[in-house]
Order: structure tokens, then C-alpha cells, then sequence
């Protein structure tokens, strides 16, 4: 039997930290030993989330750098930035970090700069942060101590687009991702532009001239590739709570058979699933599930792919897939509190 695992969870009150609570409140190898608010501190978890009485008999409690350091994995489920001013010292003794923002995601810190406004505060560690996608980098995963969990866009774009750079079947400057998100996925702070009367029944792009989440499917992209790969990134919001769909299009470049390369690719995957032929995954078929959904098309008039990736934003996008890299790194069945079908309706 192996040694229960305590584990803190620093920002624990936004989408992502009630997530990882749910997800973790049934973990059989893991306690939750220390969740922090500084605006709740003292408040019971379950008077904010009431989803969560009967599983988590916690209060929220002001950052300590004593507590944390006293467990054996911390969750950063903080805004850009900030857990980058305490991974030094945790990582010093000895407790293993995830980042669920993206402090440590690019390696290039002056890239990092342009894109979130500020100077990092160690980036003597950005070499040593695993990127915490686990169809790519399973192997080092499992030995880091530092992991930077994916962003959502760049979870759903990268795992659609992996069995066609790794088969060298596209032209890799012909990358269009078209993608689609939730509302959750711009958090819970107050926002005129996320309310439901500002967002309800309408549908629009954003931050098209350049998304923080472009550099890192670049980053990403090429190193699958062997060579820079640049890609044109368009953002959307959807008139719905959770879920992501990316649609991505790119040029073939020989034949060969997508669908065959696909299953091969994804044929050990847990949590990705290849759907048959002439499939539409909805965004509905991986509510609250660590699962992405994919299927492949080729249009043989402009010889021109398209594959359709679907990912529930909250999940696979952020909290399910940093509990499975948790999994990973503290040597668990990987599938741990993680293989629940999708909720329907």
C-alpha cells in the first residue's frame, strides 16, 4: 500500500482550485492538507463550495512557507507570477511543484517577459521545469520536481497536431488553429465582458493580433518538429461554461492513412480517444472529463486536413491533467480519480 500523500493547494478558490478539490476529495492516495485564500482564510472550503460537504472538512488558510514546505506536492492554482516567488524555497526542501499558470511554461524568459509583463522572478529554473504534457513527456514527468502545466489551448492544439508533425504528413507553415473556449476559462474574477448578458447568445474572436498562449503551442510545436513552426492562433469565446474545440487545418504533404496514424499514435493513451472516421466530437462529450476527443478529416478536392479536438477547459485543460501529472510524479497509477465518463447532458 502505498504512503498516503499530502498535498497543498495554493489559490484553491477560483475554477481550477475547486476543481483539483473535487477531483482530489476521492484521491485514495493522497490528503488534502492545506489549502490557502488570503481573502477566505479561516473560512470552511465547503461554505464557498458546497458541491464539496462531506469531503473536504477544511478551512481555507493565509500562505505559510513552513506549511507548505511540509508537504509533499503543492498545487499553484494562482493568477500569472505568482508561484514563481516560492518555488525556490519549496523546491530547496524538497516538495515537489506544479504550476497551473504559466510561470515556468517558456523557456525563452525574455519571450516570457513580452508576453506577461513582468521579470521573472528564478529563471535559473526555467531549464529545469518538465512541461506537463504527458503524451509527449511522460518519461521526465515522472522525475521532475517542477512541472508547468499546459495551458488549455495548447493541451487540445498540441495533442491534435502531434500525429501529424511526428509522421511528417503536413507542411508545417500551414498551421491554422482555430479554437473555441468556455467562459470559465477567463476565470471567476468580475469581468463586464464575461457576463451572461454581455456574452449569452453571441459569439466572438479575441486577442487576435496575439494570444499568450501562441508562444507556447509555437514552443511546443517545434520541438515535436525538429524546426521552428510558427502557426496562426485564433482565439473564440463561447457562449458556454466549459469546453474547448479546436478546429486546426493544415496542407498534406503525402498520403498516408491519417486515421491509421492517429489510433497508432494514441493507441496507449488513457485519456485520449480517437473517434472513428467522419466523427464531430461535441464539447459536451468531455464535460467535467479528463478525456480529449479526436478525430481526423481529409478534404481530397484542396488536399487540406482538419482535425477537430475537443477538451473540457477546467479538466484535461487544467486540473484533471495536473492531478495526472501529480500521478506521474509521485509514482500512482496515472489514471488515479481521473477515469470518469463525461457528464451528460
Amino acid at each position: 500500500m502505498n504512503h498516503v500523500k499530502k498535498i497543498g493547494i495554493v489559490g484553491a478558490t477560483g475554477y481550477t482550485g475547486v476543481e483539483l478539490l473535487r477531483i482530489l476529495a476521492t484521491h485514495p492516495d493522497v490528503e488534502i492538507g492545506y489549502v490557502t485564500s488570503r481573502s477566505n482564510a479561516g473560512m470552511r472550503v465547503d461554505a464557498m463550495f458546497p458541491n464539496l460537504r462531506g469531503f473536504i472538512d477544511l478551512q481555507f488558510s493565509d500562505p505559510d512557507s513552513k506549511a507548505l514546505a511540509e508537504c509533499d506536492l503543492v498545487f499553484f492554482a494562482t493568477p500569472n507570477g505568482v508561484a514563481m516567488k516560492h518555488v525556490p524555497e519549496l523546491l530547496k526542501a524538497g516538495t515537489k511543484v506544479i504550476d497551473l499558470a504559466a510561470d515556468f511554461r517558456i523557456k525563452d524568459v525574455e519571450l516570457w517577459s513580452k508576453w506577461y509583463g513582468m521579470t521573472h522572478a528564478c529563471p535559473d529554473l526555467l531549464a529545469q521545469a518538465v512541461y506537463g504534457l504527458p503524451e509527449i513527456n511522460r518519461k521526465e514527468i515522472k522525475t521532475a520536481s517542477l512541472l508547468a502545466n499546459p495551458g488549455c489551448y495548447p493541451t487540445a492544439v498540441t495533442l491534435g497536431l502531434l500525429p501529424l508533425i511526428k509522421s511528417s504528413a503536413i507542411d508545417l507553415e500551414s498551421i491554422i488553429a482555430d479554437t473555441k473556449s468556455g467562459v470559465s476559462g477567463a476565470g471567476k474574477g468580475a469581468n463586464v465582458a464575461t457576463l451572461f448578458s454581455e456574452m449569452g447568445e453571441s459569439f466572438k474572436a479575441y486577442n487576435v493580433s496575439g494570444h499568450r498562449h501562441q508562444p507556447e503551442i509555437a514552443q511546443t510545436l517545434s520541438l515535436l518538429g525538429g524546426e521552428d513552426i510558427d502557426l496562426t492562433f485564433i482565439p473564440h469565446l463561447l457562449p458556454i461554461i466549459r469546453g474547448i474545440h479546436a478546429t486546426l487545418y493544415a496542407k498534406s504533404v503525402r498520403q498516408a492513412d491519417l486515421q491509421a496514424i492517429f489510433e497508432e499514435t494514441y493507441k496507449d493513451e488513457p485519456f485520449v480517444d480517437v473517434l472513428p472516421r467522419g466523427s464531430h466530437p461535441e464539447t459536451r462529450s468531455v464535460k467535467s472529463s479528463n478525456m480529449c476527443r479526436i478525430a481526423v478529416h481529409e478534404l481530397s478536392q484542396n488536399a487540406q486536413i482538419v482535425v477537430l479536438s475537443v477538451i473540457d477547459n477546467l479538466v484535461k485543460g487544467a486540473a484533471g491533467q495536473a492531478v495526472q501529472n501529480m500521478n506521474l510524479m509521485l509514482g500512482l497509477e496515472e489514471t488515479t480519480a481521473l477515469d470518469q465518463p463525461a457528464l451528460l447532458p
